[in-house]
C-alpha cells in the first residue's frame, strides 16, 4: 500500500473529527508539510471538505479553531474503511460519523448546485459542547444537530439551545436531522428525517 493510499484511509477513519495534521503525518510516516500538501490536493479535488469552526471575535478564545474533516462522497469514505455492504454500517464504530458525513455533504452539494460557496460551520467550545452544523442564510443562522438514531429525543436540542443562550447568538431555527422516516415539529425546533434532505 502506498503512503498516499494509507493517508486516504487514515482520513476516512477521521471523518467528523477535528483535523490533527500532526497525528495524520505521524501515523502515515510522512512530514507535516507533505500531509498539508496532500490535504490541499484532496480538498481542491473535491475529495475531502474541511468544515470550519464558527466563532465570533469576542468569544474565540474559548472555542475550537481546528476544522473538521469530511468526504464529499460518503460511499468513498465507507469503501476506504473496508465497508462493502450497507449492513456493515449498522454495527460499525463510525456509523454516526458516516451518517453525519452524508448529511453535511448534502448541504455542501446544495450550495454548489446553486452556484454559491458553502456558508456552513460547526461550533464547539472548550467543554466539548458541540453543534454539528451551522448554516448561514443571509443574516440568519440555522443550527442543526445530526443524529443517526431513528428515535426522537428532546435532549438533542440541548446544545443548540446552549449555544443560543451562552453566546447570545440569534439562531433562526434549530433542527435535528435524524435517522427516522418522518418530520416532526416541537415547541423547541424540528426533527427532520434524513430522507427529506
Amino acid at each position: 500500500m502506498t503512503k498516499f493510499i494509507r493517508f486516504l484511509k487514515l482520513c476516512a477513519a477521521r471523518i467528523g473529527q477535528l483535523l490533527n495534521v500532526s497525528s495524520l503525518a505521524n501515523e502515515c510516516d510522512i512530514s507535516i508539510p507533505t500531509a498539508n500538501v496532500w490535504l490541499s490536493i484532496l480538498e481542491s479535488s473535491f475529495v475531502v471538505y474541511l468544515l470550519k469552526p464558527y466563532y465570533q471575535n469576542n468569544i474565540k478564545k474559548r472555542l475550537v479553531k481546528s476544522p473538521k474533516l469530511y468526504f464529499f462522497d460518503t460511499g468513498l469514505a465507507a469503501s476506504l474503511l473496508g465497508l462493502n455492504d450497507v449492513r456493515q454500517i449498522e454495527t460499525h464504530y463510525l456509523r454516526g460519523e458516516l451518517f453525519e458525513n452524508m448529511v453535511i455533504s448534502e448541504f455542501i452539494k446544495k450550495f454548489y448546485a446553486s452556484g454559491t460557496e458553502p456558508d456552513i460551520y460547526f461550533w464547539q467550545d472548550s467543554n466539548k459542547n458541540e453543534v454539528d452544523l451551522l448554516v448561514r442564510d443571509g443574516l440568519n443562522i440555522n443550527a442543526y444537530e445530526i443524529k443517526s438514531n431513528a428515535t426522537l429525543n428532546m435532549k438533542f436540542f440541548k446544545t443548540p439551545q446552549l449555544l443560543q443562550k451562552t453566546e447570545n447568538m440569534n439562531i433562526s431555527t434549530i433542527s435535528v436531522i435524524y435517522g427516522g422516516d418522518a418530520d416532526y415539529e416541537t415547541s423547541i425546533g424540528k426533527f427532520l428525517s434524513w430522507r427529506n434532505l
